[in-house]
């Protein structure tokens, strides 16, 4: 495996996991490079239309969409239960069309478990952590989750394409990251239940 085609794998695995901050913004900052070629000028042949003005403006419309509706309480729980999957399959497409000069099965194989499963893997446990936030502050957290999302999103797009080995140690803090939060979360979450049991036996 040649340092390029490493390059290549850590550019989609990066931008895979921005797709897991925000779904549209990855795909929107991809097709902005390309249409102004810059940073990015390589894609499977397959996928050349992600610089085009078309899927320039679309993507540019959702990024916006999609950040603002964060915003709206409640909704932004609502988002989360339609955004993981979405973002799996965003993950798996935008790492898909960055991972050129590869077989089709090693490439498919790497986008679906290592793009899709890095953006499926944060997307779930920024849904976590949201509904968390909602059920302990009710909601008045989550817009500052939601801005730290946006802006990991959008530094993780940028740090992948124009620094992807550094986008791949970034991955790796997120993930360990990811795991002691929702390890946390679980935690509480047995101690509270273990609390009421304890509280029914007492008064019973």
């Amino acid at each position: 495996m040649t340092f390029e085609l490493i390059l290549y794998i850590a550019l989609g695995i990066g931008l895979a996991a921005a797709c897991g901050f925000r779904v549209f913004i990855p795909l929107f900052g991809v097709s902005l490079l390309s249409y102004f070629g810059i940073g990015i000028e390589n894609f499977s042949d397959s996928f050349t239309w992600l610089g085009d003005l078309p899927a320039l403006i679309t993507f540019g419309v959702a990024s916006v969409i999609e950040v603002f509706a964060y915003y709206i309480p409640f909704v932004d729980n609502l988002l989360d239960t339609i955004a993981v999957p979405l973002a799996a399959a965003a993950g798996t497409l935008i790492s898909f069309s960055t991972m050129v000069e590869m077989e089709p099965l090693l490439q498919w194989t790497i986008a679906l478990i290592a793009g899709g499963g890095v953006a499926g893997l944060i997307k779930g446990s920024s849904a976590v952590t949201r509904v968390a936030s909602t059920a302990t502050t009710g909601g008045i957290a989550n817009p500052i989750i939601s801005t730290v999302e946006t802006g990991a999103s959008v530094g993780m797009t940028a740090l992948a394409v124009f620094i992807p080995v550094l986008a791949i140690l970034a991955v790796l803090v997120i993930l360990f990251v990811t795991y002691r939060v929702i390890r946390r979360i679980r935690r509480k979450k047995v101690t509270s239940l273990s609390h009421d049991d304890n509280a029914v036996g007492n008064s019973s």
